[in-house]
Formats: structure tokens, C-alpha cells, sequence
């Protein structure tokens, strides 16, 4: 693998804006917060769970010297009564198992505790300050700001102890367990209620970086997210190690040499990753999920809002085992199962394409023909409790894998990567639902074996998926459906059981693409640069490069894509990913 990075780690959208619309550092935040209020104002910090509630309660004390400063967190129940609470949707100490929450913030707090917090702002002269999760419930805010942090920097924090679940201080919980319970009841909690306030914030504060806010106004930044789903971009990638990562990365993404390997990148996962608004050259970092949140007929157009609600349906992420180890041995749930234990509408149907791969690269995907139920479980149990190392080859089926191979992988399917690939998975957004059969005797990177969950496991693989089914179906079932001077297009899946329709193009010159009224969302998979850009300059001609991810909101309609640069008359081609009709 020989490539020269030109992978942008930090795409931004700059957003045409009048001036101090965007602010950096806390004297600055506080001055706009002060212009904006009375003297007898209440200015309310609404704020997203894992931000630092203290540091800003704390700095604006200390620059607005307020009559009064209130938290939010006051009024809260008992630790013990949000325990019980949040209990039916936890899932206890079961790495995978809990179920989307109901919950809306007001469950959180004691009635009497917010009346009589309420009273307390009503008589207090002067101006005063709430803050915290569930401020805007004990004051609306003749001033409202929103505090918001990308879920990838919470969960940093919870790594290191530095945040807790809501209405909790459980920072010594082992991290995974309190990313656990934000997937099912935080998270869902407090994108209630922004989304209940987003038409009226005055204010988001960017919390991502401790000591270094920034602050935009709350016209700006919706006129930022319009102007961002109408035109081609890019949420921020965030790279992360795993037992079995690999070093392909390092180069292609110009990431730290230093680090021992990279597993992961997620670099279209708008539920976690981030997205850049730079605003009169202040760049604030949001989630990309706010986006979702705002314009989800603009981003993900009409039908598929219907179908699925403001939630971004496709996933794209990169596996890189090249110098590495092989993923665990794993099913994801079918349809009826993830609905019935987890409350998700629908699963983690998912594709391996080979972005690069190894001379003796393999994919294990689907059951052999020796393999019956009751020796696989027995096999996978014997080696989980320390006996013979369950014989992979014996139960599955491996095949080998080429740079451009695609694999498809319906739920359902037993599968994993092996060792010496660079995987482009593409697949359905629920990405926690994962249960794995055999992890080839390893530790984590914590130095504690991951957790298997064979029982789960058993009760969702399909017993169909045999060798000559896996091979007809799910193994490089490419059809070349357009030609032209310039490119081919095929179909490469997904497979009909799944929601998703992937098209490769590859192409010399300009590729003329619809978004079919649907959000798609692209990979450069070959070449080192391609200019994504409108027949009648509804937006700015866009740069991506090689192995990046982007989007095309449903609302661009006609696109096109061409060679730029350094892969000006070479061959490119694109990866791209779209909802399938009903």
C-alpha cells in the first residue's frame, strides 16, 4: 500500500455570517451573553450530558458576576431514585443488552425540589444563572444557550472518569457500561429536549474542548445547518485502536505513528461524529446529529424521514487489519429479535468493501456445510471456557479477499475479517448490536478478555447461509448496470434482504448522479482527488480524496463527479450507498 496522504481529518463548512456571529474563549462568550441579556435577566445554559457543567458555571460566575447561580442538578431526584429509573432500559451489567428509553428529562426531577428551585429564580433580583442538564426546565431563559459536546469527546471523558450518566456521579462505572446506559437513555433524553428548544436558542456553546469554548449564534447556526444540507460535505472522522488493529491507516490518514495500531475509523456515523461550522474564521464543532435534527427532509429526503424519522440510516467505517489481528467472530441480530429485545426498528445489516488488502487476505463469511448447531455452540463454549480454540475453518466458510472485493453480510450472517484487510464497511447505523462467538483467545486493549455472548449469538444465526448460498449471494455479486466513454456503473449489493443499494463507478471523466429524492453517501474509494459539483453551481464545487467519505444531501438532486489533480486522466472510482425504495 503506497499512498501519499492528502486525507483531510478536519473538513469544515464555512458559513456566510455577519460579524461576532461566531466567538472564541470565555470573556468573549460572556460578553455576548451580557449584551444580549438585562440586568434583571435569567440566562440558561442548557446543557447536553458530559459537558463540563462545573467549568461553566464556574467561568461565567466569574466573568458575568451574577446576582444568582443555580444548577440545575438541584432539583434532580436521588442518585438511587435515577437508578431505579433508568433500570428497565439498562440492561445491568450485560456489555450489549438494554432497550431504547421513553424517558424525557422532567422524568429526572423531583417536583417539589424544581417548584421550589423555580421560586427561588422568580424572587431573586438581579440577573441569574441556571445551568446544567434540564436548566430550561426551571427557567426557559430570557437568555438561552444550548452546551453541547460531540458524543465521541464524551465518551473520551468517560474513558478517563472525567463524566457521568445522568443524574448520576458513577465516574468510576467502567466506561462501557456508562456508554451502555447514554446509548439507551441519556443520549435519547437529551436529544428530547434540544430538539423541544432548537428553534429558540439564542446561543450553542461549543464545550469540546476544555478552557477553549467557542460560541455561535443560534440564527447563524441554523443558517449554517440549512446551507449544510444542500450541498455535498463531510462530518469529522474519528480513528480509534482495537486488539485487532492494523497500521494501513498511519500512512492513508496521516494519523500518529507513535500509537501501536489503529482498528477503527468512523467516518460517516453522524449519530457520533461531529461536523465543523467555521463562522467569520471561529470554528465550532457540533454533532452532526443536530443537522439530522434540523433538516431531516433536506438531508435525507421525504420518504426516508417517513420511514425511519430523524435518523441518519447508513453507516460507513473503516476496519483495518492490515498488520493486524482478525475481528471477532460475530452475528448481528435479525429484524425481529433487535425490535423485540432492544427497541430499535431496525438492524445492523452491514458489507465488507476491500478498500486494500494483503497477499493472503480472507474474509470468513457464512456457515460450512459440516457445521450444525448443536457442535458450534458446544466448540464455542469449550474454547470460551479455556479448552480446545474453536476451529474457525471447521464452522465457517473463508474466502479470499482481493482490494475491490465486496461482501455482503445480511443479519444473521456469521462473519468477520481476517487479518491483512483495509475494510470499507458499509452497513445500516445501529452499531453497538454486535455479538461475538469467538475472539481467537486474545485480551483486550485493557488487558481483560471482551465480552462473548454466545447464547445471543446462536438465537440469531440463519442456518441457511451455507457455502453455495453465501457464494451465489453475498460474494462479489457484481452487475455492471451503465456504460459510457467516460464510466462504468455497477451494482455490487446490497443483498435483497437489505435496505441499502451500494452502485461503483468508475470513471476517467465527469459522472452524471441523481440523489433520487434519498440521501447518498459516497467513498472515493480509487484516485487521489475528485471534484463533486452542481450542473447549475447550486452549491460550491467540493474536493474529496482518496479513501474519504462524504454526503450528498437528498436536496442536491443532479451532481457530478469527476477526476481533479493528481488523478486528472487516471482512472477513479466511488463507492455510493442510498436507501432502497419499498
Amino acid at each position: 500500500m503506497k499512498h501519499t496522504s492528502n486525507y483531510d481529518k478536519y473538513p469544515c463548512v464555512s458559513v456566510p455570517c455577519p460579524a461576532d456571529s461566531g466567538v472564541a474563549g470565555w470573556e468573549e462568550i460572556a460578553r455576548q451573553l451580557n449584551s444580549a441579556s438585562q440586568e434583571s435577566a435569567r440566562i440558561t445554559v442548557e446543557c447536553y450530558i458530559g459537558v463540563d457543567v462545573e467549568e461553566i458555571g464556574r467561568t461565567l460566575e466569574t466573568h458575568l458576576s451574577p446576582d444568582v447561580l443555580l444548577y440545575s442538578t438541584e432539583a434532580m431526584k436521588t442518585e438511587a431514585e435515577v437508578d431505579a429509573l433508568v433500570a428497565p432500559f439498562d440492561g445491568g451489567d450485560d456489555p450489549v443488552f438494554g432497550h431504547i428509553s421513553p424517558l424525557n428529562m422532567e422524568d429526572f426531577f423531583c417536583c417539589e425540589k424544581l417548584t421550589a428551585l423555580k421560586d427561588k429564580v422568580s424572587k431573586a433580583p438581579g440577573l441569574v444563572v441556571i445551568v446544567g442538564p434540564g436548566a430550561s426546565l426551571v427557567h426557559p431563559g430570557d437568555v438561552l444557550a444550548y452546551a453541547d459536546i460531540a458524543r465521541w469527546e464524551a465518551q473520551m471523558r468517560m474513558r478517563r472518569n472525567e463524566a457521568c450518566n445522568l443524574g448520576t456521579s458513577n465516574y468510576e462505572l467502567k466506561w462501557s457500561l456508562q456508554y451502555k446506559r447514554a446509548y439507551f437513555t441519556d443520549w435519547r433524553v437529551c436529544d428530547r429536549l434540544k430538539r423541544s428548544l432548537w428553534d429558540r436558542i439564542d446561543f450553542l456553546l461549543d464545550t469540546n474542548l476544555p478552557a477553549q469554548p467557542k460560541m455561535v449564534t443560534g440564527s447563524a447556526l441554523r443558517t449554517g445547518l440549512a446551507m449544510t444540507a444542500r450541498r455535498p460535505f463531510r462530518v469529522v472522522p474519528f480513528f480509534d485502536p482495537a486488539p485487532w488493529g492494523g497500521q494501513w491507516m498511519k500512512e492513508a490518514c496521516d494519523l500518529g505513528r507513535n500509537e501501536s495500531n489503529f482498528g477503527w475509523c468512523f467516518d460517516c456515523v453522524p449519530e457520533e461524529n461531529s461536523l465543523l461550522l467555521e463562522f467569520n474564521g471561529v470554528s465550532v464543532e457540533i454533532p452532526s446529529i443536530n443537522l439530522v435534527f434540523q433538516e431531516p427532509v433536506a438531508l435525507l429526503g421525504p420518504s426516508i424521514h417517513e420511514r425511519f424519522g430523524a435518523e441518519f440510516p447508513i453507516r460507513f467505517d473503516f476496519l483495518d487489519t492490515i498488520d493486524g489481528g482478525n475481528l471477532s467472530l460475530q452475528v448481528h441480530p435479525k429484524d425481529e429479535y433487535i425490535k423485540d429485545q432492544f427497541g430499535m426498528n431496525y438492524t445492523q445489516d452491514e458489507s465488507y468493501y476491500i478498500l486494500d488488502a494483503d497477499e493472503n487476505a480472507t474474509v470468513f463469511l457464512g456457515l460450512s456445510d459440516e457445521s450444525d448447531p448443536v457442535s458450534l455452540e458446544a466448540d464455542l463454549n469449550e474454547a470460551q471456557r479455556g479448552g480446545k480454540p474453536f476451529d474457525a475453518t471447521h464452522h465457517t466458510n473463508e474466502w479470499p479477499a482481493c482490494k475491490h472485493d465486496h461482501f455482503l453480510i445480511p443479519a444473521g450472517t456469521i462473519h468477520c475479517s481476517g487479518s491483512g484487510t483495509m475494510v470499507l464497511e458499509i452497513s445500516a447505523t445501529p452499531y453497538i448490536f454486535t455479538f461475538k462467538l469467538w475472539d481467537w483467545g486474545r485480551l483486550g486493549l485493557d488487558g481483560k478478555p471482551r465480552p462473548i455472548n454466545i447464547d445471543r449469538g446462536m438465537k440469531n444465526i440463519d442456518w441457511g447461509r451455507r457455502r453455495d448460498w453465501v457464494e451465489k449471494n453475498l460474494v462479489n455479486n457484481i452487475q455492471t448496470v451503465g456504460r459510457t466513454s467516460d464510466y462504468t456503473e455497477e451494482r455490487t449489493g446490497l443483498h435483497e434482504l437489505e435496505f441499502i443499494e451500494t452502485r461503483r463507478h468508475w470513471f476517467t471523466g465527469p459522472v452524471s448522479h441523481h440523489t433520487g429524492n434519498t440521501v447518498n453517501v459516497l467513498n472515493l474509494v480509487e484516485g487521489a482527488e475528485a471534484l463533486v459539483e452542481s450542473p447549475d453551481d447550486s452549491f460550491e464545487p467540493f474536493t474529496v480524496h482518496y479513501a474519504e467519505t462524504f454526503i450528498v444531501p437528498a436536496s442536491v438532486g443532479n451532481y457530478l463527479i469527476r477526476p481533479i489533480g493528481k488523478s486528472d486522466g487516471k482512472t477513479c472510482a466511488t463507492m455510493k450507498a442510498h436507501v432502497r425504495e419499498n
